[in-house]
């Protein structure tokens, strides 16, 4: 099932520069773990905001509210999601 996903971060201005950092380096990898695996299949920036919109590729709805409960970020995260189905106008052979 795909799913496309609006993720807003708003960390604390009170949270340690060093927790920051940290968190923020355990996000990207997480990330990245999840692409290579074909999992979070697309990734794009928001310009001007430190948010995303990113496309999942999962068995099911709880698996991926599983995956963004797992996401280091999560806590401080406002998150938007829509189920996505194939739309009978598209001219493509797959979901890519």
């Amino acid at each position: 099932m795909l799913f496309h996903v609006k993720m807003v971060v708003k960390l604390p201005h009170d949270l340690p520069p060093e927790t920051a950092q940290r968190l923020i380096a355990d996000e990207k990898a997480f990330a990245q773990k999840l692409q290579r695996e074909g999992v979070w299949r697309h990734l794009w920036r928001i310009a001007g905001q430190y948010a995303n919109y990113s496309v999942f590729d999962v068995e099911s709805a709880a698996q991926l509210n599983d995956l963004l409960f797992q996401l280091p970020l999560f806590r401080f995260m406002e998150i938007e999601v829509d189920a996505l189905c194939r739309h009978p106008s598209s001219i493509h052979d797959d979901d890519r």
